[in-house]
């Protein structure tokens, strides 16, 4: 076993810790984590376990939430830390943390906190206006789902990959499978089971998964879709690139900051009368094009444009809320490619 760091990356590098929130945890907070992390394996050996796995998986989320981030640190603070909700017996040695950290399960692990901040989540959140309808332009749930392997991480068919299903407004994480033989669009569908209701939500994801199956499985669910469409789709992309995106008016902003001017355009054509487009891809009620124009001080504009479709009609969906959604999963893509378990 390699010498123990005051920065080891078993801590540094975890995807979980980028979910936590900062504070002290409260003793509801602590009960409900330690439920959740009761279902997290324990990959040690009955004979000579002299701390429950919960119990030192709990202190060391409370830890980094704390601010401390490294194993050192970790054990400092749970044996000197005035507890809320103490564990029993003695608390765990350095060695301890760093042992059962090293041999958990990060999916398992991930999975238990996931659940945890989903339901702090919830009781956090506003329900939705009872006098919405399934036709107003109300502002919807809206959810990310996006990839990523986990550095430093290996299962039986190389590194661990997870798909996950994040709240585009929070920030975190509402739902999260690893994926099965290398197959990212089969655990789409999979990821949307995790999650309690989709109902009248919005699913946004990337061009890897603007798939029949994945839009089927989303509107049967009782909710609608964003997606990108990109080259693996080249019939739908050459469909969608030959429309008279220059007859149809734009909605443009601008935002400038951090030494660049970003100029947003934003053009949205119904499907109806169109039938090429509804049979190349199913219940698609709008399509949208979006050209992004970056201008940086003393370099040379760059401009982007992608597609898009989406179940929302243009009584769901106004063109600023399609250019929202593609912006939040652009965003949770940018935040996952930085976070520290990348």
């Amino acid at each position: 076993m390699p010498a123990l760091s005051s920065s080891l990356p078993a801590l540094r590098d975890a995807d979980w810790i980028a979910q936590l929130p900062a504070g002290e945890l409260s003793p509801t907070d602590s009960v409900r984590l330690l439920e959740a992390l009761g279902a997290v394996p324990d990959p040690r050996k009955r004979r000579g376990r002299r701390h429950a796995l919960r119990w030192v998986l709990l202190l060391t989320v409370g830890a980094v939430m704390a601010g401390r981030n490294s194993l050192v640190a970790v054990a400092s603070w749970a044996a000197r830390a005035d507890h809320r909700l103490a564990p029993p017996g003695p608390t765990p040695s350095v060695s301890t943390f760093a042992r059962v950290l090293a041999a958990v399960d990060p999916s398992a692990l991930q999975q238990a906190v996931d659940a945890w901040l989903a339901r702090r989540l919830a009781d956090r959140l506003p329900a939705a206006h009872p006098s919405a309808t399934a036709d107003a332009r109300w502002p919807r749930r809206a959810i990310a789902v996006d990839g990523k392997v986990l550095r430093g991480t290996r299962g039986p068919d190389g590194q661990v990959k997870l798909v996950a299903a994040y709240d585009h407004d929070a920030g975190l994480v509402l739902g999260q499978v690893a994926v099965a033989g290398g197959d990212e669009i089969a655990a789409l569908p999979e990821v949307l089971d995790t999650l309690p209701d989709l109902a009248g939500s919005v699913v946004t994801a990337d061009a890897l998964h603007c798939q029949d199956a994945s839009a089927d499985r989303i509107v049967e669910a009782g909710a609608h879709f964003v997606l990108t469409v990109k080259g693996n789709r080249p019939r739908l992309r050459r469909a969608l690139a030959v429309q008279p995106w220059a007859a149809v008016p734009g909605l443009r902003s601008r935002e400038t900051g951090h030494g660049r001017t970003e100029t947003r355009s934003v053009k949205v054509i119904s499907t109806d009368g169109q039938p090429v487009l509804q049979k190349l891809f199913p219940h698609a009620a709008q399509i949208a094009k979006i050209t992004r124009t970056r201008r940086r001080w003393g370099k040379k504009p760059s401009r982007e444009t992608v597609h898009i479709v989406t179940s929302l009609t243009h009584r769901q969906a106004t063109p600023a809320q399609l250019a929202a959604y593609v912006r939040g999963q652009w965003s949770i893509e940018v935040r996952r490619e930085v976070a520290p378990g990348e």
